[in-house]
């Protein structure tokens, strides 16, 4: 399995076939990140409403390529089977003090590729439920918010990693030189809940991983963006 982090919460997962999963694609005029490059045999948003999140119309696809809604899986049945995989969603929400007085409802996601499970946060911005928690159980690898507020605050992603304990933590949405706002803090703040000789920093935006690859205990890996 291949995975690219693009910048925010968008990330490139491929399997050994080459079928390419997408999440959350940004807005690069909005983001500041650059324009996807890749083409998505399927794309995954954790809500239609955001334009950090949302922009499923930006990435170039194959022919027959899906496009899924995480939020409307959560509130039809959780589940849904397509191109050969499938993706389990639970309801969450943007921060309840959003600044723009309206937090977002949204959707927290998992599929597994190449025998590895992933969970992708979303757009969370609060405590975790026992709901949401149990949601995650048995990940491999957490796509996991980092940059505090709007979403959720790094003790709570502590707590979060301890009770699910998943093999990698890859941290995401957290502020970089190309982000455009500067409403997050940078990778430095959520490196000081990290041990040291716990963080792995890989020298590019793309790590290629094994489910025999993967660590224990926890480690988290720090991608550069796209």
């Amino acid at each position: 399995m291949k995975i690219k982090w693009y910048g925010q919460a968008s990330f490139a997962i491929q399997d050994g076939s080459g079928r390419r999963i997408v999440t959350d694609p940004y807005d690069p005029d909005k983001a500041g990140y650059k324009p996807f490059p890749d083409a998505a045999d399927i794309v995954i948003k954790s809500s239609s409403s955001d334009d950090f999140h949302d922009n499923d119309h930006l990435v170039p696809k194959r022919r027959g390529a899906k496009v899924i809604d995480a939020l409307t899986v959560a509130q039809n049945g959780g589940r849904i089977d397509t191109g050969g995989l499938t993706f389990r969603a639970v309801e969450a929400m943007e921060h309840r003090d959003h600044p723009s007085g309206h937090p977002d409802q949204n959707a927290m996601y998992r599929f597994a590729v190449d025998g590895i499970e992933i969970g992708h946060m979303g757009d969370m911005g609060n405590e975790f439920s026992d709901t949401q928690l149990e949601f995650f159980q048995g990940v491999h690898i957490l796509l996991s918010h980092a940059g505090g507020f709007p979403v959720i605050p790094l003790p709570e992603l502590v707590r979060v990693t301890r009770i699910i304990a998943p093999n990698l933590v890859i941290p995401m949405h957290f502020r970089t030189l190309r982000y455009k706002l500067r409403n997050m803090y940078f990778i430095s703040e959520f490196l000081r809940y990290f041990p040291e000789d716990q963080v792995d920093f890989a020298s590019d935006c793309e790590a290629e991983l094994s489910l025999s690859d993967l660590p224990q205990p926890t480690r988290a890996l720090v991608l550069d963006y796209y």
